[in-house]
């Protein structure tokens, strides 16, 4: 279901619960939502449609991905850029990395490491940001 961009600063400000097997619905809402917004958006996560909860989904190099419960748990050469978001007006300045490896979990729950590199990275970290209810 294509669901409402969330726009309250307050409620994108609270860090995000951790997901669980029951959240697969809330996946699926950012699946849909993220393609109708395809053209201005490269990735959502969980709170942006007003799900309080860890789980975001990107653009993996044409491929829509869906991670649970993200964390980087190594990063290395950082890096200015300057990003935009669905939730909020303008562009802002973001310090970001160009290699991340994050720990997280599928569709089954199931804990998986992965490096991401370059943009996709910097998509990645903007929406672990927004898991953080940090606002760029």
């Amino acid at each position: 279901m294509v669901r409402e961009i969330m726009r309250d600063e307050a409620f994108l400000a609270r860090k995000a619960e951790p997901a669980a097997p029951e959240d697969l619905s809330v996946a699926q809402d950012l699946l849909d939502t993220l393609t109708t917004h395809k053209d201005s958006c490269v990735g959502m996560a969980a709170n942006m449609i007003g799900v309080n909860k860890r789980v975001i989904v990107f653009d993996n190099e044409g491929t829509y991905m869906v991670i649970f419960n993200p964390e980087i748990v190594k990063k290395s050469e950082p890096y200015q850029a300057e990003e935009g978001c669905l939730s909020l007006p303008g562009v802002r300045k973001a310090k970001c990395w160009k290699s991340i490896k994050v720990q997280y979990q599928n569709e089954k729950f199931q804990t998986r490491f992965k490096t991401f590199t370059g943009w996709t990275a910097q998509i990645i970290q903007h929406e672990i940001n927004h898991c953080d209810g940090i606002i760029i």
